[in-house]
């Protein structure tokens, strides 16, 4: 098919995605001149809101920004507040955190892999149609998502937006015999996480690649989750407390998520396959069997194979719950306590998506000053927007509606929670 020269592609919803998101591509004289993720979702204010607040409420106040991965922001809120009050969490508790975090990983890349990304490779319009024809396939990753939903909801006192989760720990730590039931849960989820990365493997990937700056926490000795230092495939390293020396937020007119660079350096990502190619090696052995059977190498650097890194961190996650299970001892007290002071915290953790950046500014009434929050989606933004110009000039032989549907399956190998970004408008009124 020979291609027009001018040409523009607009998607007002993007489908299968978390949040409201348009696309908007832009061709003249048969080459790319724009592609827009655009965000119009509006603006949450979380920021905002948290001043004047009391710095035990971050915890539970950020985990209503995203439904999916609210575990994700009471950690990095927990781990900012405490730095800003000179207090370290570790031994049981620490452990409970992780575990906690690895039940978050599970349902969500599960429910990415299987409702919002296997579809698109499988030639489904949704994973509705899918069940009509392979109705084992959605109920297992349904089940395999429930046993993340079951530890969140056990030590998060519910699988949604959990209420378990305090500054300094939890209100309520979980018995040996529930941990016990929760293992035997997880050993069967075991088995349908290494048949996920083994069927993932299995699917056809489009020949695209990028070599954009990649950048993840990173734990020697074992798999980043809860904490670590920032490091980047380019070899840049820095701490939490340095992140916004390091990274840049800028506003552009078409989103109301912000757009993330690295100082001096440029775009970059966040999100499994970062983590993945900084940190393969300490993935547990099972894990990088599962890597081997999704058709991964020592790096992920094709967007469209991230759908098998997600597959091998749920097979991790599995994985390290059970350790944490086997080595449980409960703690002598399900919270240390944190006293207040004049000072400014911070945190990162890897949601699922990617880094997760809290910074609070506390008084020495314990009232919060100020308040930063930096998601994974919108530190993608402007990668995903350069990959999909790459792509759509690869692909200017086909019609609109086929070149439409191939892009918005571009976009999904992101995984962009849309409403986790739209955190922050400036708002100019120009009246003239």
């Amino acid at each position: 098919m020979t291609h027009r020269p001018d040409r523009t592609l607009a998607v007002k919803a993007l489908a299968r995605v978390e949040g409201e998101g348009a696309m908007h591509v832009r061709v003249r004289g048969g080459a790319v001149e724009d592609v827009r993720l655009e965000i119009y979702e509006p603006p949450r204010f979380f920021e905002a809101f948290l001043r004047g607040r009391r710095y035990t409420e971050p915890p539970d106040i950020t985990a209503r920004i995203c439904g999916i991965c609210p575990v994700a922001y009471q950690m990095s809120a927990c781990a900012a507040i405490e730095d800003a009050c000179g207090v370290q969490v570790d031994g049981g508790i620490a452990d409970l955190r992780r575990m906690l975090y690895c039940g978050e990983w599970i349902e969500s890349h599960t429910l990415h892999i299987y409702l919002l990304h296997a579809p698109d490779f499988l030639g489904y319009a949704s994973a509705l149609e899918l069940a009509k024809d392979r109705k084992d396939l959605v109920e297992r990753g349904l089940a395999l998502k429930k046993a993340g939903n079951d530890i969140v909801e056990l030590l998060g006192g519910r699988s949604i937006h959990p209420i378990n989760v305090r500054v300094g720990g939890f209100y309520r730590v979980p018995t040996r015999s529930e941990l016990a039931a929760l293992g035997r849960t997880l050993r069967v989820a075991l088995d349908q996480a290494l048949d996920t990365a083994q069927w993932v493997g299995g699917f056809e990937f489009p020949d695209f690649g990028h070599e954009h700056e990649m950048l993840a926490l990173t734990t020697p000795g074992r798999y980043a989750i809860e904490a670590g230092t920032i490091a980047t495939t380019a070899g840049l390293t820095f701490t939490p407390q340095e992140f916004e020396q390091h990274v840049i937020e800028e506003q552009v007119p078409h989103s109301t998520a912000l757009h993330a660079r690295l100082a001096g350096r440029g775009r970059y990502l966040v999100g499994p396959p970062a983590r993945y190619t900084l940190n393969r090696q300490w993935l547990s052995p099972l894990a990088r069997q599962a890597a081997d059977a999704a058709g991964l190498g020592e790096q992920c650097r094709n967007p469209y194979r991230s759908i098998g890194v997600r597959a091998v961190e749920v097979v991790y996650a599995v994985e390290e719950a059970l350790r944490l299970i086997e080595q449980y001892e409960p703690p002598a007290r399900p919270a240390v306590e944190v006293p207040p002071r004049a000072a400014v915290g911070y945190g990162a953790t890897e949601a699922p998506r990617g880094i997760l950046f809290h910074r609070y500014g506390i008084d020495a009434d314990g009232l919060i000053t100020t308040a930063r929050i930096v998601p994974p989606t919108s530190q993608n933004q402007a990668s995903i927007e350069d990959d999909l110009r790459r792509f759509v000039a690869d692909r200017l032989d086909l019609d609109d509606e086929r070149l439409t549907w191939e892009c918005e399956q571009a976009i999904r190998n992101y995984d962009p929670c849309i409403s986790c970004s739209t955190h922050f408008l400036d708002l100019t009124v120009d009246r003239g």
